[in-house]
């Protein structure tokens, strides 16, 4: 299984050990120059008055008030003038301490009617992966290019105008959780046990959502949450924690590469995990053959979808195979998945996809996050399947955090001496799974509950077809498997990984669908 040093950026895996899914995260030149509108009319803004820095001790002291910049830019071939806030909210507990200063991210088009713009809240997976990943590689107005024909090159990144940003379609709010990015708990001593878990990491979101939208004057705009990877289990119980703790309803939610429940991607424990995960690995054999068309493509997964779900599942339930029939089935399974035989027979037909010589192969190493991406392995001659680094979490994915850092201090104006805390494993290690009176939270009851308490909720899923770590068919089982509002889920699948909108085309594709989700 994946050791704790492999966090899926914008998504889950369950520790082994520990009979938990540990969540995978993910998931740079001058900045562009602009131009400076007149100011947006105050209800769009608040302007009240904030707790200074000078407030605060520690940590949380060294980040500055907030930052408001002026921005006009054009997105495809829409000319918008928008405001940037960058700066923090103040979460207290039930006495008023100050318990953390929640760091986020606004982007508000001026002059726009708050009661029908709507606002998106982003934030991203881990559990210990800040936003920078969603800003910069998906829908923020800036993003984070890698090289063309070379998309492990972090060193050689650059940011640019984004012109697949989601601003014309919806204001946009990156928050980062507590213990990640810059958003810093006010007693490090305490923060396990207030913020690091699936309850209180929720009810931290839903009360830091409504608070920017009280302040902003938008607790009447359409709003909507935007989660990656374990952001899919976040985007749920924070949904949920909104309407119960805080009256507040979303109109949607939009679910990228997501995590759903923790049991679905526990390939070592689960037979169904794995036969979840069997359709990706199917995927990524068929494009790196160049034989996955976009025209052929949803024929093809839905077989390997059937092939999974059927013969291969059935097997793994049933006696195991011994003999010729245990060499027919690990022959079918290396067909399906382009894994080597010898391979899939030594991990007796469930190939972990996190295991050195499962991503391994012919002197490339293969990221978890996209199947069809590679660097040079570093121990081509084998290594213990835990030791082996990621291409996407200790590599390129990297680069996130430096660009973002970069980008705060030229475009957002917002300066800091804290480093910005991009993956935090100490957040990831003592995430507590737990739920009410329950060993394990489990979201998928959850959805069901907000999907009929809520009959106009809309819900979008959107994954990678390579993506090993939240693999798209967990997506397509939950949801064949909701019994109230399940036309109100849309599935989408793309070319790409884990982090899909890495592919120019792929965050297009996404930005276009997204539009027509968010379209009244």
């Amino acid at each position: 299984m994946i050791k704790p040093s492999l966090l899926c950026k914008h998504m889950c895996r369950p520790k082994k050990s520990a009979g938990l899914a540990l969540a995978t995260v993910l998931c740079l030149s001058a900045a562009p120059v602009y131009a400076v509108p007149p100011a947006p009319p105050a209800a769009t803004h608040a302007d009240a008055p904030k707790e200074a820095s000078k407030d605060f001790t520690g940590a949380a002291g060294l980040l500055p008030d907030d930052a408001v910049t002026h921005h006009t830019d054009t997105f495809a071939g829409h000319k918008i003038s928008y405001t940037a806030r960058a700066g923090t909210l103040v979460l207290r507990d039930d006495v008023g301490k100050p318990t953390a200063r929640i760091f986020y991210v606004a982007y508000t088009q001026d002059g726009a009617d708050p009661a029908r713009r709507p606002v998106s809240f982003f934030f991203n997976g881990g559990p210990g992966g800040a936003t920078a990943y969603l800003h910069l590689g998906a829908a923020g107005p800036t993003a984070l290019t890698f090289p063309a024909g070379n998309p492990t090159d972090g060193a050689n990144a650059r940011l640019a105008l984004n012109p697949d940003s989601w601003l014309p379609d919806t204001d946009m709010v990156f928050i980062d959780a507590p213990g990640t990015g810059w958003s810093t708990p006010t007693d490090p001593k305490t923060a396990d046990k207030t913020f690091y878990g699936v309850k209180q990491d929720a009810k931290a979101f839903a009360k830091t959502i409504q608070l920017w939208a009280n302040t902003n004057g938008r607790l009447t705009s359409p709003r909507y949450l935007v989660g990656e990877s374990y952001g899919g289990i976040r985007s749920i119980e924070v949904a949920d924690a909104l309407a119960q703790q805080q009256n507040l309803m979303v109109n949607g939610i939009v679910m990228i590469s997501p995590a759903l429940d923790m049991g679905l991607l526990d390939t070592g424990n689960s037979i169904l995990a794995s036969a979840l995960t069997l359709p990706s690995f199917e995927a990524a054999k068929l494009a790196m053959q160049h034989k996955l068309a976009p025209e052929t493509a949803a024929h093809q997964l839905d077989e390997a979808y059937h092939y999974a779900l059927g013969p291969y599942l059935a097997t793994l339930a049933n006696t195991p195979p011994t003999g010729d029939a245990a060499r027919d089935f690990y022959e079918d399974v290396a067909n399906h998945t382009g894994l080597p035989q010898e391979v899939i027979a030594k991990e007796r037909g469930q190939p972990q996809p996190g295991a050195h010589d499962v991503r391994s192969r012919d002197g490339r190493l293969y990221t978890l996050y996209d199947a069809t991406v590679s660097i040079a392995d570093p121990f081509p001659e084998g290594v213990d399947n835990g030791d082996s680094p990621d291409p996407t979490l200790s590599g390129f994915g990297r680069a996130y955090g430096s660009a973002f850092e970069q980008y705060a201090t030229k475009t957002l104006n917002y300066r800091t001496d804290l480093s910005y805390e991009l993956l935090s494993m100490k957040v990831n290690a003592a995430w507590d799974f737990r739920g009410d009176g329950e060993p394990m939270a489990h979201q998928i009851p959850v959805l069901r509950r907000l999907l009929a308490l809520n009959p106009t909720l809309r819900i979008f899923i959107a994954n990678g077809y390579y993506d090993l770590a939240c693999p798209f068919a967990s997506a397509r089982w939950v949801t064949e498997h909701i019994p109230v509002g399940r036309n109100r889920i849309g599935l989408h699948t793309y070319p790409g990984g884990h982090m899909l909108y890495t592919r120019p085309d792929s965050r297009a594709a996404l930005a276009r669908d997204v539009k027509a989700f968010l379209a009244p």
